[in-house]
């Protein structure tokens, strides 16, 4: 093994021995990666403190190009300290982690970091954990290779008159091929597109109504469900934690 630094964000963490845990690390240099924490559990080693989901850094181990790597140190580039003590913002920061744990192991692309930390900084700055989501889960779904069609109607091609979105048809339909499906508002049509082209990093500002916040989670939510196989356990405690706040 040879002394390596990279840059990588802590996906997950799993308790392992006594004493240490296994950090699943997507990095910059070598993509999703397992780094062995030893002894990190123990309140006084030197990486207690940093072995732990959320931390975006630099990090220097040992590399071991098939198996786990050994962590010698961690430079903390953010440790999103305003997203672990809010507990909306850590749950949507959970779904994400998730999330990309789940998709980084069926693409090799190496842009899906910069895509994940530019929405949990923006998340940790205050801007709309839920927006900010749905906008990476829509992005992310390019990676899956199962992206929706919202340039055009997904029946006929047409990008006139489209009049609502819909999962079961792939995304837009427009009035020509419109056969009852639920309507969703014009404004949710055409945010639904911003979202995908938006550049994460320049978003300063995203104030989205309670209605088309609603029309695209739940089109992303069946969406996923029908196309991608993939299940996120934080995604219920989401669900549950969103009924709780509307009573």
């Amino acid at each position: 093994m040879k002394i390596e630094s990279v840059e990588g964000l802590i996906l997950t963490e799993t308790n392992y021995s006594e004493s240490s845990k296994i950090l699943n690390v997507l990095t910059k240099e070598h993509g999703l990666i397992g780094i062995m924490s030893k002894g990190c559990r123990n309140p006084k080693n030197k990486l207690h403190g940093v072995s732990r989901k959320l931390i975006y850094g630099t990090f220097n181990i040992y590399y071991k190009e098939k198996g786990l790597s050994t962590l010698i140190s961690i430079d903390i580039i953010n440790s999103f300290s305003k997203t672990v003590m809010d507990l909306e913002k850590i749950s949507y920061a959970s779904l994400i982690l998730d999330l990309t744990n789940q998709v980084v192991k069926q693409t090799d692309s190496d842009e899906i970091l910069e895509l994940v930390i530019d929405t949990l900084t923006k998340i940790d700055e205050g801007l709309n954990p839920i927006a900010l989501t749905n906008i990476l889960e829509l992005k992310l779904l390019d990676y899956l290779g199962v992206a929706p069609s919202i340039d055009a109607c997904s029946h006929c091609g047409s990008t006139k008159d489209i009049v609502t979105l819909a999962s079961d048809s792939g995304g837009y339909i427009c009035k020509d091929c419109y056969n009852n499906e639920p309507l969703v508002s014009e404004k949710t049509i055409k945010m639904i597109r911003m979202y995908y082209y938006v550049d994460i990093k320049n978003i300063t500002k995203l104030d989205v109504s309670d209605q088309v916040t609603n029309e695209i989670n739940n089109f992303l939510d069946d969406y996923y469900d029908r196309y991608t196989g993939l299940y996120m356990k934080s995604k219920n405690f989401i669900r549950k934690l969103n009924q709780i706040n509307k009573n």
